[in-house]
């Protein structure tokens, strides 16, 4: 079980705290790297989206692991806490996940890729692609918010029908992190309707145009 890694979430989220004046300086190419290469408060400095991505996957698991039996109500109440701490660390004191989460790293990838369109000297394909980025990374985002809505009732209930009904709610969403969801109904996923599939395919493009 990893410990919460409370400075990474705190350097996490003074990105958005920090005045635009203070990283104007700061080239795209820098911002891109935080999301594709390696990001200073994350996990062992690793990349957010590599950090999403894991813990997207250990999220599904542990959500895979919940339903395991539905008539006992501990491995749902036992994995639905695991889940949250992939979803979000500072939600938990411990668990199998990174020690920062889904929810907070897809945050940064859409600030960071943000800051990157707004850095002076972007190229136009930067600028066009971080829009998409931060869409589908916000969706993430969102998605993982309503996991921890579900989870949670899954720690407070002591009726595991309603608990295991709960749980095939959580799966279902667990498989929407990467791949998105067509919540519309209109036959495709929107970049709002996103997954972490959405935010690297975009952020392939984009490092392609930033290279040219």
């Amino acid at each position: 079980m990893r410990p919460t890694v409370g400075l990474c979430l705190l350097a996490a989220l003074s990105v958005a705290s920090t005045p635009l004046e203070a990283t104007s300086q700061v080239s795209a190419q820098t911002h891109i790297a935080h999301v594709m290469s390696g990001f200073p408060g994350a996990p062992n400095g690793a990349a957010l989206l590599a950090v999403a991505e894991a813990d997207a996957a250990m999220a599904v698991e542990h959500a895979r692991l919940a339903g395991s039996d539905r008539t006992d109500i501990g491995p749902m109440v036992r994995h639905a806490r695991h889940v949250l701490h992939t979803l979000d660390a500072s939600a938990i004191a411990s668990g199998p996940g990174s020690g920062f989460g889904v929810g907070p790293a897809a945050d940064a990838i859409a600030q960071h890729i943000e800051l990157a369109a707004q850095a002076e000297g972007a190229s136009e394909g930067v600028r066009q692609h971080a829009a998409h980025v931060a869409t589908a990374a916000r969706a993430v985002s969102a998605r993982a918010t309503a996991m921890r809505e579900v989870a949670n009732q899954i720690v407070r209930t002591s009726d595991y029908v309603a608990a295991f009904d709960l749980v095939r709610q959580l799966q279902r969403l667990a498989g929407q992190l990467v791949s998105g969801a067509d919540s519309s109904g209109d036959g495709s996923i929107a970049l709002a309707e996103g997954g972490l599939e959405h935010v690297r395919t975009h952020m392939g493009l984009m490092t392609s145009s930033a290279a040219r």
